[in-house]
């Protein structure tokens, strides 16, 4: 039995956060919380015109999903945002004590970018993914899992893991 603790599914756009992560909540019976949901109407609007958001611009994105992460402490919750850089992580894990868990869903650029040109209806176009490998600060104290695999076999994977 996986502890109730808040999981951080990070990684690039593409990675199969969105998928993955609606699969381990529902296995977990946690509650999940799609990040991009979160980004106020100006992040998604610089985004759909090409443009990648800045730390100015994920600050107070990141602190919203940070309080998200403090309501949903008595329950657990997966919440999945990209977390590219420590600084973003060390705001996401803001008073959040051990009661956190960052799971970094890792991909080569090619097998994303191949994901990201099937993807209908998304404001992250494909352009945008090589400024997200740009500013990945690949995670330390993360458990890292291959998206390489079956969404099924990737969730597996993590809560043998936790």
């Amino acid at each position: 039995m996986v502890k109730k603790q808040i999981l951080f599914l990070m990684g690039v756009s593409g990675s199969g956060k969105s998928t993955i992560g609606k699969l381990l909540a529902d296995k977990l019976q946690f509650p999940f919380f799609d990040g991009d949901s979160f980004h106020p109407e100006a992040n998604v609007k610089k985004m759909k015109e090409g443009h990648p958001l800045n730390d100015d611009d994920r600050q107070g994105w990141l602190e919203k999903l940070n309080e998200v992460g403090i309501e949903n402490l008595s329950t657990g919750a997966v919440i999945v945002c990209s977390s590219l850089k420590q600084k973003y992580r060390t705001i996401l894990g803001k008073n959040l004590a051990n009661n956190h868990q960052f799971v970094y869903l890792e991909g080569s650029f090619e097998l994303i970018n191949t994901r990201l040109n099937e993807r209908k209806n998304h404001y992250m176009p494909a352009g945008l993914l090589q400024s997200q490998f740009d500013d990945l600060e690949t995670p330390l104290d993360a458990l890292t899992v291959s998206i390489d695999q079956t969404p099924e076999d990737i969730v597996n994977h993590i809560i043998e893991k936790l």
